[in-house]
């Protein structure tokens, strides 16, 4: 089930919308949908490897200090 609502855009927007639509074959309802569906889940996914980050962290778990230098020394810049 769906339902409706309103969402408001500039003119430019709005147009770049209608030429992706019809570039696409595509409605203005079905982009909005899926940006908004694709919206989501990224920030779902964010959300859940901050939080997962969190606990983590709240757990002590941290990389050792052997951990932290071979990373260092993978990334340092070479003179």
């Amino acid at each position: 089930m769906s339902a409706a609502f309103t969402v408001r855009l500039d003119e430019a927007t709005l147009g770049e919308l209608d030429r992706l639509a019809e570039k696409t074959e595509r409605s203005r309802n079905w982009l909005v949908a899926k940006a908004v569906e694709d919206y989501i889940a990224l920030n779902a996914w964010q959300v859940g490897k901050i939080e997962a980050g969190i606990a983590a962290a709240d757990r002590g778990d941290f990389a050792s200090h052997d951990e932290l230098a071979r990373v260092r020394k993978k990334f340092a810049v070479k003179k």
